[in-house]
């Protein structure tokens, strides 16, 4: 049997803006003093912030009473101002910064990255019926693309997401126990196929659990069950369940998860509902429900990705020029810079979660276009091994 245990501390500092100091460090390359000066910089600030206010959640994974798996993630909610720098130091071919600067509680979590500001791509796949028997009444049976499908146009109306759609997909082969049957490192074989594919940072799925109707025998066909109906003495109402996920694309970890319910009067008239989307059944009650769903649902999309960094796929690495899979569609611009890093699999597991590690420097780009961009490395790729699929971010 495996269980999920979550711990979520939480360690806050005043509402107050507090001086505070954070001590960062980098390697120089190739004598480019600048270049780790700016490392060791926003290293220090990263030290800073997660002293302020860290929220760190821990998920351990029991498997009959053992532990098999354990995560830990720790999110920053700080913002820094009158930062300065106090002490500089060198060692070797080691710079160590210390900074110095008033931290205060961002009034939004994501306020203090810049990849708030970026367009993240995330990939909505369909929601199947866990109990395709319920759609019979209203025509429902393709609920579970029509839903995927009004989510996609929800999140494209916050205009904060680039949305792709794949409402064909489904993620799940086991659509009861979704989304536990996983691998042993906590993430779906599939998702990583699918992110690549699609050119995506996230996927979002789901399941449809319930469309049941609170009482079936109300809508029996004789005389006396129309009485009933007519006199309003049974529960006309149906329900609407739905689990709602989010995975890491460039993982297969799951990022958010959570069940969304309502239930409403089901007063679509015979002919009008065709579908969860159609207009006869959105202009019922039970339509105007679901639609609410919806809504809340988009709003924890973007919630749950709009505090991770932004990672988008190098392409192509010729010297120290470096083409990346997202553009100006996503809001990069010239001149931002990007931090880079290695995409590796180990020799036992080429099957496995590819591990990022840190190339230890940036690259600034210097050309932007809708979907794709161009900057360039203060080293060519080949000296720190860089090359496509590894992986560029903006925190």
């Amino acid at each position: 049997m495996r269980r999920l245990l979550v711990i979520l501390l939480v360690f806050s500092g005043t509402a107050h803006a507090v001086m505070m100091e954070g001590v960062g460090h980098a390697v120089i390359r190739d004598g480019d003093l600048d270049a780790a000066r700016s490392e060791a910089r926003q290293a220090a600030l990263r030290d800073l912030s997660l002293q302020y206010e860290a929220r760190v959640s821990t998920s351990d994974t029991m498997e009959n009473g053992v532990l098999t798996d354990s995560r830990t993630q720790v999110a920053s909610r700080a913002r820094a101002r009158n930062v300065r720098v106090v002490n500089e130091s060198q060692s070797g071919n080691r710079l160590r910064i210390v900074v110095r600067a008033d931290v205060t509680q961002s009034a939004k979590s994501c306020q203090a990255g810049e990849s708030a500001r970026l367009r993240k791509r995330v990939a909505v796949t369909g929601f199947p019926l866990l109990d395709p028997a319920q759609a019979r009444m209203g025509n429902l049976g393709n609920a579970g693309q029509d839903l995927s499908q009004l989510l996609q146009q929800r999140l494209r109306d916050t205009r904060q997401l680039q949305v792709f759609g794949a409402s064909a997909l489904s993620l799940f082969g086991d659509l009861t126990n979704a989304p536990t049957t996983m691998g042993g490192d906590n993430r779906l074989s599939n998702i990583l196929r699918i992110a690549r594919e699609l050119g995506v940072q996230f996927v979002v799925a789901g399941v449809i659990r319930d469309v049941s109707m609170n009482d079936p025998a109300a809508w029996g066909s004789s005389v006396w069950d129309g009485v009933k109906r007519a006199v309003g003495t049974v529960d006309e109402s149906r329900r609407f369940v739905a689990d709602l996920m989010v995975f890491d694309g460039f993982s297969g970890s799951p990022v958010y998860r959570q069940r969304f319910s309502t239930s409403a009067e089901w007063n679509a008239g015979a002919g009008t509902s065709d579908g969860l989307g159609s207009g006869g059944l959105l202009a019922s009650a039970y339509g105007q429900a679901v639609e609410g769903v919806i809504g809340e649902m988009a709003a924890a999309v973007n919630e749950a990705v709009a505090c991770q960094p932004f990672m988008t796929r190098i392409t192509r690495v010729e010297g120290d020029a470096v083409t990346l899979e997202s553009g100006a569609t996503a809001g990069l611009r010239p001149g931002d810079e990007l931090h880079v890093y290695r995409s590796a699999r180990h020799w036992g597991s080429l099957d496995g979660t590819p591990e990022l590690s840190d190339a230890r420097l940036t690259m600034t780009l210097n050309n932007v276009h809708p979907d794709f961009s161009n900057g360039r490395m203060s080293v060519p790729g080949e000296r720190v091994n860089v090359q496509r699929d590894d992986v560029a971010i903006i925190w």
